[in-house]
């Protein structure tokens, strides 16, 4: 068996690494650590969770062990595709170099331009960055890389879903040709495989696993869901995976459940703690502070489900998960082998259960295709739940639709129903033949009532649809009809009441002495106005 001690690897190294409680290499260590002290390219090809991170900083330690780094300009360089893979490789690097005295710079987003300038500006060994960062900081001038001697690619593949390999062309092109490149990867797409091609001179390809396999240590399935309703698809997808968590009972120490969407992390992890779980939340969108603290408690065990988006399925060493939960199937078919890396690690056991509903079944078919395996089917839990006792206003309607006994289509006369229970039996035949009561017939006269309506009228009704003018011309008026108040025909009529309908009216000013009533305003003029109008007037 080979130990860490056989591969030439420098005396402080082998001390870190003895104080870290290893001694035996994994596969993927043990077969590119040799070729990378050598000094030549490293193809390395093994499924998450298998050691690769050591695999490449425990050589480039000791190959930057001679030495010194010069200011803006790093001597080496590792690549991640995420802010979380980056933050632990640097932490692997503190742990292996401890007894060291080579540098290290994390550029990563999130964090201060100012504190990591002053970092490369006096000089680091290791750089450690993502592509955005590296570019921000290689725009800006403030740095160089063309003391460049060992570049390292970690999780290419995941740099290909994350669309970064533009950069990464950019970012090889920046870099001395003479470089020394290490490049690792769980699979093996096409666009990977050109650039390896490109970029990597005569590689010693290290490949421990065929590429894209899951852990023979890992218990697979995948539960199959139909929503009721699409209204309550979501709430009951939430509810069957409550249930899952339940079913494992204390077996289910701690999980991390992925979601292909960022909006269904959150909700996720809001449902979770309204029933009662130790649930966090952690995708791109948040702080990376927050996303710091998020690991670091799920880690000490302060959290125990991590509710993630892929962002922590790449690379992520906490080496105590025993479940990962699948909300989603995966859209690519490459996540999948990523994340349920995450359990299982450094030789136990793991869970690894996944919820697939109608819409998602293309893609399982294709989880299965690169597997080239069959995901067992498990039982759901939700079809067993025990349906409730009550039913619905809508159920009872139609239930007494279908009790109730369907009318004939030949009309009759209905029977009437008693409003109390008289104590008969309802399903008693009807005696057709008995003697029915005579119903009771008033008969009144309408002789009168009809010799009163068939009178002649008088003719002085005259209807009020008949404009006044006919009124008059037919000789009625308004006086031929029932007076409302005392009858004053007479004194309409009277010589009196004509000759002061002929006079000219005058207004109290004029029977005082003053003017006439102004024109247009009438016998009744205000007092107040015909002033006015007079003052006016006279002046």
């Amino acid at each position: 068996m080979i130990k860490f001690s056989d591969l030439n690897l420098d005396p402080k190294v082998l001390k870190a690494i003895i104080d870290t409680g290893y001694e035996t290499p994994t596969p993927i260590q043990a077969g590119a650590i040799p070729p990378a002290l050598e000094g030549r390219d490293v193809l390395g090809i093994a499924q998450t969770g298998t050691g690769k991170t050591a695999s490449f900083t425990l050589p480039m330690i000791t190959l930057l062990g001679r030495g010194r780094a010069r200011a803006r300009m790093p001597r080496s360089l590792v690549l991640a595709p995420t802010r979380e893979l980056a933050a632990q490789v640097a932490e692997n690097f503190d742990a292996y170099a401890k007894y060291t005295k080579l540098t290290k710079a994390l550029l990563i987003g999130g964090t201060s331009f100012k504190e990591q300038d002053q970092l490369i500006d006096k000089g680091v060994d290791v750089l450690i960055a993502t592509p955005g960062r590296l570019i921000d900081h290689f725009e800006r001038g403030k740095l160089i890389l063309s003391d460049v001697k060992i570049m390292v690619v970690d999780e290419a593949d995941r740099m290909l879903d994350m669309g970064f390999i533009p950069d990464i062309e950019r970012i090889f092109q920046m870099t001395p040709f003479t470089r020394q490149t290490l490049f690792f990867s769980a699979t093996m797409a096409p666009e990977i495989e050109r650039i390896t091609n490109t970029f990597l001179s005569n590689p010693a390809k290290v490949e421990v696993a065929r590429a894209a396999t899951t852990g023979e240590n890992i218990k697979q399935g995948v539960v199959m869901f139909e929503a009721s309703s699409k209204a309550r698809g979501e709430d009951e997808k939430r509810d069957l995976l409550i249930r899952l968590i339940d079913a494992e009972g204390d077996a289910c120490s701690n999980a991390i459940i992925f979601c292909n969407r960022k909006s269904d992390v959150d909700v996720v992890a809001k449902a979770l703690k309204k029933n009662g779980k130790n649930a966090e939340a952690i995708h791109g969108d948040l702080e990376q502070s927050h996303r710091t603290r998020t690991l670091d408690g799920f880690r000490d065990g302060s959290i125990r489900f991590l509710v993630a988006s892929d962002v922590a399925a790449r690379g992520l060493d906490i080496p105590a998960v025993t479940h990962v939960l699948n909300f989603d199937v995966p859209s690519h078919a490459e996540d999948y082998v990523h994340r349920i890396g995450r359990t299982g690690r450094a030789g136990r056991t793991g869970t690894a259960i996944m919820i697939c509903s109608t819409r998602d079944e293309k893609n399982l078919a294709d989880v299965e295709r690169l597997v080239q395996n069959p995901i067992p089917r498990l039982d759901n839990p939700l079809s067993r739940a025990t349906p409730p006792t009550t039913t619905s206003p809508v159920d009872d309607v139609d239930a007494s639709r279908e009790d109730r006994p369907r009318r004939s289509r030949t009309r009759g006369p209905r029977k009437a129903v008693p409003d109390v229970d008289t104590g008969a039996d309802a399903t008693a035949p009807v005696d057709v033949a008995a003697p029915v009561a005579e119903p009771v017939v008033a008969v009144i006269d309408m002789a009168p009532v009809m010799a009163e309506v068939a009178a002649p009228q008088p003719d002085a009704i005259v209807p009020d649809r008949q404009p006044r003018d006919a009124q008059q011309r037919d000789g009625g008026s308004r006086s031929d009809r029932p007076a409302r108040g005392p009858d004053r025909t007479a004194e309409r009529s009277s010589p009196e009441r004509r000759e002061r309908d002929t006079t000219p009216h005058r207004g109290r000013d004029h029977q005082r002495g003053g003017h006439d009533n102004v024109i247009g305003m009438g016998a009744d003029t205000p007092e107040f106005i015909a002033k006015s109008f007079a003052e006016r007037s006279t002046s």
